[in-house]
């Protein structure tokens, strides 16, 4: 079987952990690079997440450092969500710098693009900074990138504002020329993800997958919804069962604009599905007992690729 090369732009936090130990141990993906981006928490942060994660899970796959604020306004931040440092709940050995691969993200993750003789799938979990300054500094990637895939946006209403979701509304203008970019684009909303969820009894089955189980447990466990609903929401690794498991879902052709003027509406996802003039797939639906199989079989593959 040909792995499917794949470079990750991600900002952990919680659930981009999960996201990553999925694509790292999949048979189905050969993992080129990490691009640790600010984000949930800043990019000091989510850089040593991801070396701290990579050691845990014993791999090996290069880390760039990704930018470290957005295009054009000033940086969020989810720190009240997944705490200080993006990853309240478990206690990883700190890894040194090692992995750590230098040169400008955009720079580094064009020259492994162009030189792989396949198209290269770019997987965008958090602000997608990273991904337009590639698309805007070097035009000719273009032809070379298979489909890009994104966990954010969404239909309805937003969790960072009432019209906007976080990824999109860290940096709308990065947003923006993602979707303008005329690549394939598939996008796991918010409302993908919130039906996405795993119940106690699941969590649980998850919590017996050995080291990786019990780590991603203890993470997921310290997420306490608003809503008191005792379901964990999954957001991240939506978008990594596009690509892996595209049966779980129901995929939509829409036209993506996102607001970038609007003075009670930056950063929202404009997503019209009766436009004749389509430029991004949209996972309006997704079947929650089959995700929430493929996720824990997921967990059992990664943990048993680790030892």
């Amino acid at each position: 079987m040909t792995k499917k090369p794949l470079i990750i732009s991600t900002d952990p936090g919680i659930d981009d952990i999960a996201a990553m130990t999925i694509s790292l141990f999949a048979k189905e993906l050969d993992v080129k690079m990490i691009v640790p981006t600010w984000g949930n928490v800043a990019l000091e942060y989510t850089l040593q997440n991801t070396l701290n994660l990579e050691k845990f899970l014993h791999t090996e796959v290069p880390v760039v450092v990704g930018a470290n604020q957005p295009l054009v306004r000033p940086a969020i931040s989810a720190d009240s969500v997944h705490g200080k440092t993006g990853i309240a709940g478990f206690e990883f050995p700190e890894a040194d710098q090692s992995l750590i691969k230098p040169g400008l993200a955009a720079t580094v993750m064009h020259d492994a693009i162009m030189t792989n003789p396949e198209k290269t799938t770019l997987l965008g979990i958090g602000p997608l900074t990273d991904y337009a300054l590639l698309f805007k500094q070097y035009p000719d990637v273009l032809e070379k990138i298979e489909q890009v895939i994104i966990m954010g946006g969404n239909i309805g209403h937003g969790n960072h504002g009432p019209f906007s979701e976080y990824n999109i509304a860290g940096d709308p203008e990065a947003a923006q020329i993602v979707f303008h970019s005329g690549l394939p684009v598939k996008v796991a909303p918010l409302e993908v993800g919130n039906k996405a969820h795993l119940t106690p009894e699941q969590m649980q089955a998850i919590k017996a997958c050995g080291e990786v189980g019990a780590m991603l447990y203890a993470m997921f466990s310290n997420i306490h919804e608003p809503d008191g609903d005792p379901r964990i929401k999954i957001y991240d690794p939506t978008a990594v069962g596009i690509l892996l498991a595209p049966e779980c879902f129901v995929m939509k052709k829409a036209n993506v604009e996102i607001e970038l003027a609007g003075r009670y509406t930056y950063g929202a996802s404009v997503m019209d599905f009766l436009s004749d003039d389509t430029n991004a797939e949209i996972a309006v639906d997704v079947k929650t007992d089959k995700f929430a199989a493929w996720f824990i079989q997921s967990i059992k593959q990664a943990e048993q690729g680790r030892k």
